[in-house]
């Protein structure tokens, strides 16, 4: 036995020798290509700290930065038929949703929830890229119906993030019927006078932009989000023409009034704070998370506390008596 090579040398590697990094500490940007650590692209919202490239964004990540407290509550969707259509190419429909289900830990590609944004109830849905590229299915047009029924029960405005690569062809001509039952969903919350807010991503393309996605009372964008219907390199190919710099992102369908704003990720939730409460027709929020000032006392006004608290539109909070008394966003 040679007790050199058989002990003393493989105990002396394994001291000395290098130890392989994990590979999800580090993830490269699709842009730029700069490498970035885990812990600081999550901090900064999968926002590349290079170039502002916005990634994908999970929606229960959303979800967390979205909600006060990241603190929200799933509401639960119907479960549709599985494979209605029997579906079969390379492999298997339920075959490719188990994958999914692995790969990203969710049944399906959209999360219903409902909390509170800057003290402002909320009911919220998103849609997760990764699962199947986001594709509109049976499901997506349940969880968006279930969404517009909760809101309406609950009076609260709904917000929806868009992300998706059009409908899933494995449902075929059910997959098509979603767009208009999710446009009767949405008509439900404009007949409730409940805002509907629709936040597109990168990418929001095909049926789901012929649907649900362009119905919006107001419409943000992500910095340089792909939105439309039929891809550029379609379009190309078809009228044979070169299309201009930028079109059909998200800064170029704003200069052309598709949509009303183009927010960086890191200002969206006060954006959204913002807007919604204006709909409202709520005061505007305290900034910090502090409670609302109390109201005017009624000996430093003319009327009593309960005439002030009348004057107020619904679900108001009391106003400072100066700006000095409470900073707003």
């Amino acid at each position: 036995m040679n007790w050199i090579n058989n002990y003393v040398r493989p105990r002396i590697n394994s001291i000395f020798s290098r130890r392989e990094t994990p590979e999800n500490l580090w993830s490269k940007c699709g842009e730029c290509g700069t490498m970035l650590f885990h812990r600081e692209l999550t901090d900064n919202l999968n926002v590349c700290t290079n170039c502002e490239h916005h990634m994908a964004l999970t929606p229960r990540a959303r979800f967390g930065a979205l909600f006060d407290n990241g603190v929200f509550t799933e509401i639960a969707v119907p479960e549709p038929s599985i494979d209605p259509l029997k579906f079969r190419d390379q492999k298997k429909y339920p075959d490719r949703m188990k994958a999914a289900r692995a790969q990203t830990a969710e049944a399906e590609a959209m999360l219903v929830a409902e909390g509170q944004m800057g003290r402002t109830p909320i009911v919220a849905a998103a849609q997760d890229f990764s699962f199947m590229g986001g594709s509109m299915g049976m499901f997506v047009g349940n969880a968006i119906i279930a969404a517009a029924e909760r809101a309406v029960q609950i009076k609260r405005p709904l917000i929806l993030f868009s992300a998706a690569g059009g409908a899933r062809m494995q449902e075929g001509i059910l997959s098509l019927m979603q767009m208009p039952r999710t446009t009767v969903a949405i008509q439900m919350l404009k007949e409730a006078n409940l805002p509907y807010i629709v936040v597109l991503t990168h990418p929001t393309t095909g049926g789901v932009t012929a649907s649900y996605a362009m119905l919006g009372d107001v419409h943000i964008a992500e910095p340089n989000a792909l939105i439309c219907f039929a891809g550029p390199r379609v379009i190309e190919q078809t009228i044979r023409e070169k299309l201009p710099d930028g079109f059909q992102r998200a800064e170029y369908l704003l200069d052309h009034g598709m949509l009303d704003r183009v927010t960086h990720r890191a200002k969206l939730r006060e954006e959204l704070i913002r807007i919604t409460r204006m709909l409202m027709g709520l005061s505007p929020a305290i900034a910090g998370d502090l409670p609302a000032p109390d109201a005017v006392p009624a000996t430093e006004t003319d009327g009593t506390v309960d005439e002030i608290a009348a004057d107020q539109p619904d679900g108001a909070e009391g106003m400072p008596d100066s700006p000095d008394d409470g900073a707003r966003r």
